[in-house]
Protein backbone atom coordinates (compact mmCIF):
# COMPACT_ATOMS: atom_id res chain seq x y z
CA UNK A 1 0.00 0.00 0.00
CA UNK A 2 1.74 3.28 -0.77
CA UNK A 3 2.16 6.23 2.20
CA UNK A 4 -0.96 6.86 3.75
CA UNK A 5 -2.36 10.35 2.08
CA UNK A 6 -1.89 13.21 4.44
CA UNK A 7 -3.64 16.53 3.36
CA UNK A 8 -1.51 19.20 4.32
CA UNK A 9 -4.39 21.99 5.21
CA UNK A 10 -2.81 24.82 3.54
CA UNK A 11 -3.12 23.31 -0.03
CA UNK A 12 -6.66 21.58 -0.22
CA UNK A 13 -8.98 23.55 -2.69
CA UNK A 14 -11.63 25.36 -0.54
CA UNK A 15 -13.90 24.33 -3.33
CA UNK A 16 -13.74 20.56 -3.43
CA UNK A 17 -14.52 17.49 -1.56
CA UNK A 18 -11.23 15.36 -1.23
CA UNK A 19 -11.58 11.54 -1.22
CA UNK A 20 -9.73 8.53 0.35
CA UNK A 21 -9.54 5.57 0.65
CA UNK A 22 -7.04 3.76 3.20
CA UNK A 23 -7.14 -0.33 3.59
CA UNK A 24 -3.63 -1.24 5.14
CA UNK A 25 -1.70 -4.04 3.93
CA UNK A 26 -0.77 -7.38 6.46
CA UNK A 27 2.02 -5.54 7.90
CA UNK A 28 0.27 -2.31 8.39
CA UNK A 29 -2.75 -4.06 10.22
CA UNK A 30 -0.48 -6.54 12.30
CA UNK A 31 1.44 -3.25 13.83
CA UNK A 32 -1.98 -1.43 14.72
CA UNK A 33 -3.25 -4.71 16.08
CA UNK A 34 -0.37 -4.92 18.46
CA UNK A 35 -1.12 -1.29 19.28
CA UNK A 36 -4.92 -1.81 20.35
CA UNK A 37 -3.95 -5.27 22.07
CA UNK A 38 -5.89 -6.76 19.02
CA UNK A 39 -4.67 -10.60 18.54
CA UNK A 40 -5.23 -10.00 14.63
CA UNK A 41 -7.20 -7.26 12.39
CA UNK A 42 -8.43 -9.10 9.32
CA UNK A 43 -10.06 -6.69 7.29
CA UNK A 44 -9.73 -3.06 7.28
CA UNK A 45 -10.86 -0.49 5.25
CA UNK A 46 -11.73 3.72 5.78
CA UNK A 47 -12.81 5.95 2.70
CA UNK A 48 -14.78 8.88 2.93
CA UNK A 49 -14.18 12.32 2.44
CA UNK A 50 -12.95 15.55 3.65
CA UNK A 51 -14.46 18.74 2.28
CA UNK A 52 -14.58 22.44 3.69
CA UNK A 53 -16.97 23.33 6.25
CA UNK A 54 -17.77 26.94 6.03
CA UNK A 55 -15.40 29.52 5.29
CA UNK A 56 -11.87 28.38 7.30
CA UNK A 57 -12.99 24.61 8.61
CA UNK A 58 -13.09 21.09 7.62
CA UNK A 59 -15.19 18.14 7.87
CA UNK A 60 -14.24 14.50 7.49
CA UNK A 61 -16.65 12.05 6.74
CA UNK A 62 -15.98 8.67 6.12
CA UNK A 63 -16.95 4.59 6.66
CA UNK A 64 -14.85 2.54 8.68
CA UNK A 65 -14.84 -1.56 8.10
CA UNK A 66 -13.16 -3.92 9.84
CA UNK A 67 -12.88 -7.34 11.32
CA UNK A 68 -10.80 -7.56 14.48
CA UNK A 69 -10.03 -10.94 16.58
CA UNK A 70 -9.28 -10.25 20.03
CA UNK A 71 -8.31 -12.85 23.28
CA UNK A 72 -11.72 -13.73 25.59
CA UNK A 73 -11.59 -11.29 28.72
CA UNK A 74 -12.60 -14.92 30.52
CA UNK A 75 -11.03 -17.80 28.41
CA UNK A 76 -8.69 -16.09 25.76
CA UNK A 77 -10.29 -17.76 23.35
CA UNK A 78 -10.37 -15.79 19.68
CA UNK A 79 -13.33 -13.24 19.78
CA UNK A 80 -14.30 -11.97 16.16
CA UNK A 81 -15.49 -8.70 16.11
CA UNK A 82 -17.05 -6.90 13.24
CA UNK A 83 -17.30 -3.14 12.86
CA UNK A 84 -18.73 -1.10 10.76
CA UNK A 85 -19.33 2.81 11.68
CA UNK A 86 -19.92 6.17 10.71
CA UNK A 87 -16.98 8.21 11.60
CA UNK A 88 -17.34 12.40 11.84
CA UNK A 89 -14.67 14.73 12.68
CA UNK A 90 -15.00 18.42 12.19
CA UNK A 91 -11.91 20.69 12.31
CA UNK A 92 -12.38 24.02 13.16
CA UNK A 93 -9.62 26.96 12.62
CA UNK A 94 -10.90 29.06 15.67
CA UNK A 95 -10.89 26.47 18.49
CA UNK A 96 -10.53 28.12 21.88
CA UNK A 97 -7.42 26.66 23.62
CA UNK A 98 -7.41 26.72 27.20
CA UNK A 99 -5.65 29.07 29.59
CA UNK A 100 -2.88 27.42 31.52
CA UNK A 101 -3.76 26.40 34.83
CA UNK A 102 -7.71 26.80 34.16
CA UNK A 103 -10.41 24.55 34.71
CA UNK A 104 -11.61 23.04 31.25
CA UNK A 105 -14.81 21.29 30.04
CA UNK A 106 -15.07 18.62 27.49
CA UNK A 107 -16.86 20.01 24.83
CA UNK A 108 -20.21 18.42 23.94
CA UNK A 109 -19.08 17.90 20.61
CA UNK A 110 -16.96 15.31 20.55
CA UNK A 111 -16.19 15.05 16.63
CA UNK A 112 -14.54 18.79 16.95
CA UNK A 113 -10.97 19.20 16.94
CA UNK A 114 -8.60 21.92 16.23
CA UNK A 115 -7.72 22.60 12.80
CA UNK A 116 -3.75 22.08 12.28
CA UNK A 117 -1.46 22.19 9.51
CA UNK A 118 -2.82 18.72 8.07
CA UNK A 119 -5.26 16.32 8.76
CA UNK A 120 -4.13 12.52 8.27
CA UNK A 121 -7.04 9.70 8.12
CA UNK A 122 -4.50 7.04 9.15
CA UNK A 123 -4.88 8.64 12.33
CA UNK A 124 -8.59 8.90 12.37
CA UNK A 125 -8.69 4.95 11.17
CA UNK A 126 -6.52 4.03 14.51
CA UNK A 127 -8.36 6.45 17.05
CA UNK A 128 -12.11 5.46 15.46
CA UNK A 129 -11.12 1.53 15.53
CA UNK A 130 -9.93 2.24 19.40
CA UNK A 131 -12.92 3.85 20.36
CA UNK A 132 -15.00 0.82 18.59
CA UNK A 133 -13.13 -2.27 19.92
CA UNK A 134 -15.32 -4.15 22.77
CA UNK A 135 -13.49 -3.24 25.86
CA UNK A 136 -14.07 -6.54 27.75
CA UNK A 137 -14.55 -9.01 24.67
CA UNK A 138 -16.19 -12.38 25.41
CA UNK A 139 -16.80 -15.79 23.85
CA UNK A 140 -20.32 -16.94 23.09
CA UNK A 141 -21.86 -18.10 26.40
CA UNK A 142 -19.02 -17.41 28.86
CA UNK A 143 -20.31 -15.46 31.78
CA UNK A 144 -18.19 -13.13 34.32
CA UNK A 145 -18.65 -14.92 37.61
CA UNK A 146 -18.72 -13.01 40.96
CA UNK A 147 -15.31 -12.99 43.28
CA UNK A 148 -16.15 -12.82 46.85
CA UNK A 149 -13.36 -12.57 49.62
CA UNK A 150 -14.02 -12.99 53.68
CA UNK A 151 -11.97 -14.72 56.19
CA UNK A 152 -13.08 -18.25 56.90
CA UNK A 153 -16.09 -19.07 57.65
CA UNK A 154 -17.67 -15.55 57.56
CA UNK A 155 -20.18 -14.20 55.51
CA UNK A 156 -19.26 -12.16 52.54
CA UNK A 157 -20.00 -8.88 52.75
CA UNK A 158 -22.82 -8.82 50.03
CA UNK A 159 -24.48 -11.20 52.36
CA UNK A 160 -24.08 -9.01 55.29
CA UNK A 161 -26.59 -6.51 53.63
CA UNK A 162 -26.95 -2.91 53.05
CA UNK A 163 -24.48 -1.06 55.52
CA UNK A 164 -26.43 2.09 55.23
CA UNK A 165 -29.42 0.20 55.44
CA UNK A 166 -28.81 -0.94 58.55
CA UNK A 167 -27.50 3.08 59.76
CA UNK A 168 -30.61 3.86 58.67
CA UNK A 169 -32.62 1.37 60.96
CA UNK A 170 -30.32 2.65 63.99
CA UNK A 171 -31.23 5.93 63.27
CA UNK A 172 -34.80 4.95 63.47
CA UNK A 173 -34.65 2.89 66.77
CA UNK A 174 -32.78 6.29 68.35
CA UNK A 175 -34.68 8.09 70.88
Amino acid sequence: MPEPRIFRTSDLARRVAHAFALEPDAAERAALARVLGASEIRKLRFAGELRPEGRRDWRLEATLGATVVQPCVVTLEPVVTRIDEAVVRRYLADWPEPEPGSETEMPEDDSAEPLGGAIDPAVVMAEALALALPDFPRAAGVEIGTATAAPPGAAPFEAQGNPFAALAQLKKDAP
